[in-house]
């Protein structure tokens, strides 16, 4: 086993998140406005919305800017029009990538998405050409040292709806529905159980086993993805080795 799973991916997202806070910045804040413009400013009913929210208080965002974004997104600040795209293609050793992204220029996006794809060893293709291989799912992270068994939290979470727990070295990680989300995270909190990360996330169905030389090929590829100020979330099927 590689040892690989889906809270290493997202714990080395948040390390780059951390280095890259004022680009982090701008993306939650042009999150929160689509949000709003999508689903109006009141979080209750809005998942999107309250989801993002989450991820600007995760990222310490300045109230200041999350206010602004609603404002913007709700009609009372002019601004540019972003709209959300998913790109897909494929990485080295043939690994699915699928590029979400928040543009007020779609044309300029594409090409920028493309020229990446392509100077990394990827190749971006036709819309579903690999999202088939992903399913929308809610994740939650748990430190397993915090003093909490598997049995106790698989039988508040399995009540509150979700779909299955795993024990993945020294966390848990809680898989829902995304329409159970918001009942799982509540069963959580009403219980003090200490989240280390939740989000609704594209979850591969099966993972791609890669060579070292293909695994540093993939990581410069979705680092070089992210780093681009439109694109909000990269995700993979890739199984990445372990590190030395």
């Amino acid at each position: 086993m590689s040892g690989h799973s889906k809270w290493a991916n997202i714990k080395h997202k948040k390390g780059r998140a951390d280095a890259l806070r004022g680009r982090v910045t701008t993306k939650i804040s042009r999150e929160i406005t689509i949000a709003v413009r999508m689903g109006g400013a009141d979080p209750t009913g809005n998942m999107k919305l309250k989801l993002a929210l989450t991820k600007a208080k995760a990222n310490n965002i300045p109230k200041d800017n999350i206010q602004r974004a609603i404002q913007k997104g709700a009609g009372s600040v002019e601004g540019s029009n972003f709209e959300e795209i998913t790109y897909e293609g494929y990485g080295p050793g043939g690994v699915a990538i699928m590029v979400t992204a928040l543009t007020d220029n779609r044309n300029r996006t594409a090409a920028d998405v493309r020229h990446l794809f392509s100077k990394h060893g990827g190749n971006l293709g036709e819309t579903g050409c690999v999202g088939w291989m992903f399913k929308r799912k809610g994740l939650f992270a748990i430190d397993a040292d915090a003093g909490y068994t598997e049995e106790d939290l698989m039988l508040l979470i399995l009540d509150a709806g979700a779909e299955d727990i795993k024990l993945d070295e020294d966390t848990f990680e809680i898989t829902t529905e995304p329409d159970n989300f918001e009942a799982v995270e509540k069963a959580l909190t009403d219980n003090s159980i200490e989240v280390m990360m939740s989000e609704i996330s594209m979850i591969p169905d099966t993972l791609s086993e890669l060579s070292q030389e293909d695994a540093v090929k993939v990581q410069k590829l979705t680092d070089a993805l992210e780093d681009l100020d439109d694109v909000q979330d990269v995700f993979t099927n890739a199984d990445l080795p372990e590190e030395d």
